[in-house]
């Protein structure tokens, strides 16, 4: 039973360091702390988060103990990870308006009610300037530059805040308030979670174990599933809505959601894939399946079906009756700005992405390509308008 368990555990996993102590861990017959942080920076969980939710669901089933984290005081800061340069920090008000759906949201994957949700102001507050200095004494300037990001920016030439080296410590001491037994997150987080351990046998506690899950790639098919890029799909989204982005990936990009959302082993993607390079699986229908997989795991098998059944319609039937209906704002311009109008329609995050589409003539009105990047479109009751491959609105 532990190796199933330590099995399943393991799959889809980047890394688990260090390996050999899950085993030890499983075995112990304790039930474990299992932790995952979050910065509250948007409001909106999405798919890319649900690969480590479903991780920790698997925890849960073991009758292990979920500790979700909010990092409500980190949020001041902001982790830089990724980043070429310091992200203004989060206000009181901006980190309650975000945390106020997660708790929602992160109960449509784990049983909500199986879930400690601390917040790390709780401790962190409450340091100490002789508990800070003691905390800043544990780790070298030299470890800390070790970050890819840090290092990089470092070699440009470009600022890093005093205040961001911190960031890694309060997370990595989290770990040790929490006293957890296991610290998952994305391989972005691999040297805060590092951190963690670390910092655990400083104050003489036995060192979580680190499992990485891989990173979604974003719509676009080249950087990470993030809202900040527009590129996502978020799990409070209409399912008929979030099947559409679904469709509107790639056929290469299909193959990677079957592995990391849908968790399929690379022996099953390969008899996907060939059965498609042979003729008897058409890709449009795989993904359909893919799609309707995705919706029926993190929204419900009725609106997996109705989503599927609306797609055909709409996008291969071109039955419009089906589109996403949006009534606009009484006081909406006519004509209004092209970038206005996506915005409203929830098709577009930014004005950049808005450009990005219609540079790449995705966007359509009535039929017609729209091409200006400062177009203004006359509208009415009924007006049709296509953005990318599979999102249609109409507005009612």
């Amino acid at each position: 039973m532990i190796d199933k368990n330590v099995a399943l555990i393991s799959s889809g996993t980047v890394q688990i360091i260090p390996e050999v102590d899950l085993k030890k861990k499983l075995e112990s017959g304790k039930v474990l702390q299992i932790k995952l942080g979050a910065d509250p920076t948007a409001p909106d969980l999405h798919l890319g988060h649900a690969v480590v939710l479903s991780k920790l669901k698997q925890f849960q089933q073991l009758g292990h103990h979920v500790v979700f984290l909010i990092g409500d005081f980190t949020a001041h800061i902001g982790d830089p990870t990724g980043k070429s340069k310091t992200r203004p920090p989060l206000s009181d008000e901006q980190i309650k308006h975000n945390t106020k759906t997660y708790f929602e949201q992160v109960g449509k994957i784990l049983d909500i009610k199986k879930v400690s949700v601390r917040f790390n102001s709780e401790w962190l507050d409450a340091l100490s300037s002789k508990d800070m200095v003691k905390l800043c004494a544990q780790v070298t300037l030299a470890r800390l530059i070790e970050r890819e990001d840090f290092a990089t920016r470092m070699e440009n030439n470009q600022a890093i805040g005093f205040h961001e080296l911190l960031y890694p410590l309060f997370q990595g001491y989290d770990s040790v308030a929490l006293k957890s037994d296991i610290e998952l997150g994305g391989t972005d987080q691999t040297f805060n979670l590092l951190m963690g351990r670390f910092l655990q046998e400083q104050y003489n506690q036995a060192p979580q174990i680190v499992i990485t899950m891989p990173l979604l790639i974003g719509l676009d098919g080249v950087h990470k599933m993030s809202k900040s890029l527009g590129n996502y799909i978020g799990l409070t989204e209409p399912a008929d809505q979030a099947f559409g982005k679904l469709m509107s990936i790639s056929d290469d990009l299909m193959w990677h959601y079957f592995e990391v959302l849908l968790c399929r082993t690379k022996d099953e993607v390969a008899q996907l894939r060939s059965r498609v390079a042979a003729g008897t699986l058409h890709p449009m229908e795989l993904k359909k399946d893919m799609a309707q997989e995705v919706i029926i795991k993190f929204w419900s098998l009725d609106e997996a079906q109705k989503a599927r059944e609306a797609f055909t319609a709409l996008f291969q039937q071109k039955d419009y009756s089906k589109a996403q209906e949006v009534a606009l704002p009484a006081a909406t311009q006519n004509p209004i700005w092209i970038v206005e109008l996506l915005k409203i329609l929830g098709a577009v995050a930014s004005s950049s992405e808005a450009r990005r589409l219609i540079d790449g003539k995705a966007v359509h009105v009535d039929e017609q390509t729209v091409t200006d990047f400062k177009a203004e479109i006359s509208w009415q009751s009924g007006t049709i308008i296509k953005v990318g491959k599979h999102r249609i609105y109409k507005i009612s």
